[in-house]
């Protein structure tokens, strides 16, 4: 029995498919599949998620957007749980909304529809299985010290030698934090990833934490026969990380207080741009974010604005 924090710091349980494409990097890649299976797809999920949306990035050619979700199919009209398909992607995504015991049934049915729609089951060659986790706590980085926050709260303990800042006028606090790691599983065979990282929550500073299952070729179940077995055990692997780093105040303060969706922004020199006018999911926006921060610098560096146009 999975269990349930009354205010959980969920922002998004996001399950990703990918399937091989045919074509050879750095030449086009396409899944001569896909508008069929899409219609096809449309069919079978019309009942269970009857509120369709093409995103803008559907008008793209599919060569050039490999692995990116074009469309969306929603339980009701800006509601959540959804479905989300591109060429050689298929995800589940679930925010507030989330319980176990909802969400295993939903990805369950969805991988059973992907292969049911599919027009040629032989050439559906899966070349990954995700399931992440995102979540998100109020965080005040120029108040607060992050190390402490996530030794005292999270059982992480990260720390610089104390050497580098006695004697000089840096501060022993962090502005900012990027921290990944990963570990090598054999129940279902793959990773498991952990990624820390500065973001926002509701326009608030926020430690946004996630954590993600992943199996890439060598490690697939059969598919989809073995999905269920490896759903199961990626999940409780997962569950059993979170609630063992968030056990005391942090696991208390989830039962207590009201906790909101995370908003994920890029600070930009230009008009501000919503995520999801892009079509993003939370997981998407953060990871672009995160790989952006490191030219954050240069690209404010003077000289660069002759770039902006």
């Amino acid at each position: 029995m999975a269990r349930e924090l009354k205010n959980k710091p969920l922002v998004e349980a996001i399950l990703e498919v990918r399937w091989q494409l045919q074509g050879t990097p750095p030449g086009p890649q396409v899944d001569p599949h896909y508008k069929l299976l899409l219609g096809r797809l449309f069919d079978r999920m019309h009942e269970d998620y009857p509120e369709y949306e093409q995103l803008p990035i559907a008008n793209f050619p599919d060569e050039m957007v490999g692995h990116v979700v074009q469309h969306r199919f929603r339980v009701a009209a800006s509601s959540w749980p959804l479905i989300q398909i591109g060429p050689g992607v298929f995800t589940v995504n679930s925010t507030a909304d989330y319980r176990w015991q909802d969400f295993r049934p939903r990805v369950l049915s969805a991988i059973e529809m992907l292969y049911d729609a599919h027009p040629k089951v032989e050439d559906l060659k899966i070349t990954n299985i995700i399931l992440r986790y995102i979540d998100a706590v109020d965080f005040d980085y120029s108040t607060e010290n992050i190390f402490i926050f996530l030794r005292e709260k999270l059982k992480l303990n990260i720390s610089l030698p104390s050497n580098l800042f006695s004697g000089s006028e840096v501060e022993d606090k962090p502005n900012d934090l990027i921290a990944q790691f990963s570990f090598r599983i054999g129940k279902p065979r793959g990773m498991i990833n952990l990624r820390f990282a500065t973001g926002q929550k509701q326009d608030r500073s926020a430690l946004i934490w996630e954590t993600t299952v992943v199996s890439l070729p060598d490690d697939l179940p059969e598919m989809p026969k073995g999905f269920a077995k490896w759903i199961d055990a990626a999940h409780e692997l997962i569950d059993d990380w979170f609630f063992k780093m968030i056990e005391g105040e942090l696991e208390r303060w989830s039962n207590e207080q009201s906790i909101r969706d995370a908003v994920v922004t890029v600070p930009t020199a230009v008009k501000r741009m919503l995520i999801q006018n892009l079509g993003w999911t939370h997981e998407q926006a953060i990871e672009t974010r995160l790989r952006l921060r490191a030219f954050e610098e240069d690209w404010d560096a003077p000289g660069m604005e002759l770039y902006d146009d």
